[in-house]
């Protein structure tokens, strides 16, 4: 099974990429949806939203009255965290639910519009930042959902910056452009990624130790930080640390590929470390551990602390 974050700002086309994937076979999770399901009329999140912000947050046919419930909890950062408290352990545990009913082979695509606010990023094998330029944005915010010019770039700058998003985008597709331009990216990235990505998961195995051709990206400069990121969430308190291993003591300066070293506390926590590291995307190979990804080729070594 393979977790993949989507993201990208409101007028990106993000809804456009999703419908794409869900049409190769994606398991499509979307946030937003969520959101809604668990305060819809009889469920115990509308329930709970009632106790703690009180009837006026409801409609009059008995559903959650959303601009009222809007004026109310984000009045303060505190009446928001209330909310938050109610609504985000539902969804996580309906999204739970969702992953756990997944077919083994599944590719999960977890369509999260704050996931880069959220910090959410190593939570994911990959993450997909679906990209457009301003003027493009505004057009379509105002075409699709009745704003004002002004309201639509004040939504936009409320958001994460596009350099927020770029150093959370493993892949980052740009949708500035006709509709068939980048659903025929995102079909070369489900059929020369995301697959084998998968496989290689489910498997345990490393992509192709060749690694590929390297192409300008203007993430680029992240992807050691990102794999960091990722290596620390996945090891937890087993790790004392994690550290990029320098191209000239990896002993091969002009390879693509990304050396990391991570210290785990004592030597039972490396040995632990393995099987999360496996379903991370990053299977033993010999003396070390390699990634199942075929777009980012990486190594990692396991050490106690000496």
């Amino acid at each position: 099974m393979l977790r993949v974050g989507l993201t990208g700002g409101i007028g990106a086309g993000k809804s456009t990429v999703a419908a794409r994937l869900a049409e190769h076979g994606a398991v499509i999770i979307d946030a937003d949806r969520l959101a809604r399901e668990v305060v819809e009329p009889g469920t115990p999140g509308l329930a709970a939203v009632v106790r703690e912000f009180g009837d006026e947050v409801l409609a009059e046919d008995g559903s959650l009255n959303r601009p009222a419930l809007a004026a109310v909890a984000f009045a303060d950062p505190d009446a928001r965290a209330r909310l938050n408290g109610i609504l985000h352990p539902l969804i996580g545990q309906r999204t739970k639910e969702l992953i756990e009913a997944a077919p083994p082979d599944a590719i999960i695509v977890h369509d999260v519009p704050l996931l880069v606010e959220n910090g959410m990023a190593p939570m994911y094998h990959l993450v997909v930042v679906v990209h457009a330029d301003v003027p493009t944005r505004v057009e379509r915010i105002m075409r699709n959902r009745g704003m004002t010019e002004e309201d639509a770039r004040a939504r936009i700058a409320a958001q994460a910056t596009d350099e927020e998003r770029r150093e959370v985008a493993d892949v980052w597709l740009d949708n500035s452009g006709q509709e068939d331009e980048v659903l025929a990216v995102v079909d070369e990235l489900w059929a020369e990624r995301l697959v084998p990505y998968e496989a290689n998961v489910r498997l345990r195995r490393p992509a192709a130790e060749a690694p590929p051709p390297r192409r300008t990206s203007p993430h680029e400069p992240f992807q050691a930080r990102r794999l960091a990121d990722r290596l620390r969430f996945v090891a937890g308190e087993r790790a004392e640390r994690v550290d990029p291993v320098p191209a000239s003591s990896s002993g091969d300066a002009a390879s693509a590929v990304i050396d990391m070293l991570v210290t785990a506390r004592t030597p039972e926590d490396a040995e632990a470390l393995a099987g999360p590291l496996a379903e991370a995307g990053f299977p033993p190979a010999n003396d070390h551990f390699a990634s199942a990804d075929p777009g980012r080729p990486a190594r990692v070594w396991v050490k106690p602390a000496a």
